[in-house]
């Protein structure tokens, strides 16, 4: 055999050996796969309705605390890099060394009849994603706030359900018990907890973190439980920040807050969302989507598009169906016990 062709052979054989194995197959045999788990929402952009300094600079100031007075404010500025703290710093690397910091603009101190503040944040992910949490880490001595509310699209921000709600007032404000019980029969009903979630300030800032099944009776058997898989899948994810302070009827707003109205904003550090790219347990990773994958362009354009890298003879963005001429069987979503590969048609030859 000539020298040629050995160095060939012996190439193609090393490529052969180096290349990992396909995580959907094994020993040549179909088997489910996932993608990695991931924060979803690192350099993801995220849309605030309000953020300081974009009207001019304005001073922020901390709620008053063991610090000096003068080192408690800051001049936020959106036309100076080193005084603006825009949207963009939410889905930064979280480097509790270097805090960098999304705030609101400055909000009037609260009274008991004052309309809800309303302040958003809007993330797009770019794909369906199957959501595991949505984390929010509020910046170093700044205030938290006392009613939150967490909505998701599934359909790119056309649409929009509730998530999960957060308040001392559960009844007053989102009209809901305090963490009502979830029963098979309302799997997908967002429930409301009091702010106590709020996790201790510590170091870097409260953090208030809601997890996507924890109460849900069928979260054991996710796999096999199409309304909480509904439940938890995602294109996008908006939070509203409702109310800073709840004010009890009668109540007048304190001599702090009037003297220090910059004192009055919303400043977090971190927005994360932990998951998996959705692909119906026949892919193991998500690749930029193309042309072809249907992409629709809705409110996630902003964002970078990803589809599927589909196995199993199955297609679509999300590998929700089979291949052209691959009916032979009904699609089906990969499981721990059965891949539900798609197969091809028989052929009658004549």
């Amino acid at each position: 055999m000539p020298v040629r062709a050995v160095a060939l052979l012996a190439a193609a054989a090393l490529a052969l050996a180096g290349a990992p194995p396909d995580p959907c197959y094994e020993d040549e045999r179909p088997r489910r796969c996932i993608p990695d788990f991931v924060n979803a929402a690192f350099g993801a952009p995220v849309a605030a309705s309000s953020t300081c300094g974009r009207r001019g600079p304005e001073s922020l100031c901390d709620p008053p605390g063991d610090q000096p007075p003068d080192s408690a404010c800051r001049v936020c500025d959106a036309a100076r890099s080193d005084r603006r703290h825009p949207p963009a710093h939410l889905t930064d690397l979280n480097n509790p060394h270097d805090v960098t910091c999304w705030r609101s603009a400055a909000l009037p101190p609260a009274a008991y009849d004052s309309p809800p503040d309303n302040v958003s944040l809007t993330l797009s992910l770019g794909k369906k994603y199957e959501l595991t949490y949505v984390s929010l880490q509020f910046c170093p001595r700044a205030a938290r706030p006392d009613s939150v509310a967490i909505y998701k699209s599934a359909d790119y921000g056309v649409t929009w359900q509730p998530f999960q709600f957060y308040s001392s007032q559960c009844r007053r404000v989102y009209g809901r018990p305090n963490k009502a019980t979830v029963t098979s029969a309302n799997e997908q009903e967002a429930r409301c907890s009091d702010s106590h979630r709020l996790a201790g300030e510590g170091s870097g800032g409260a953090r208030l973190a809601f997890s996507t099944l924890e109460g849900r009776p069928s979260a054991a058997n996710f796999d096999i439980s199409p309304v909480l898989q509904d439940w938890v899948t995602a294109t996008d994810v908006r939070v509203v920040f409702n109310r800073l302070h709840m004010v009890s009827e009668g109540e007048e707003p304190d001599g702090k807050r009037q003297a220090a109205p910059g004192t009055q904003h919303y400043a977090v550090s971190d927005f994360a969302v932990g998951g998996r790219c959705k692909c119906n347990g026949h892919a193991s990773r998500c690749v930029p989507a193309r042309a072809e994958d249907g992409v629709t362009l809705g409110a996630g354009a902003g964002a970078q598009q990803l589809a599927c890298d589909c196995k199993h003879n199955t297609a679509g963005r999300d590998c929700e169906r089979c291949k052209p001429f691959h009916f032979d069987r009904p699609w089906g979503r990969a499981t721990a016990r059965d891949a539900n590969e798609c197969k091809g048609n028989v052929m009658l030859r004549f």
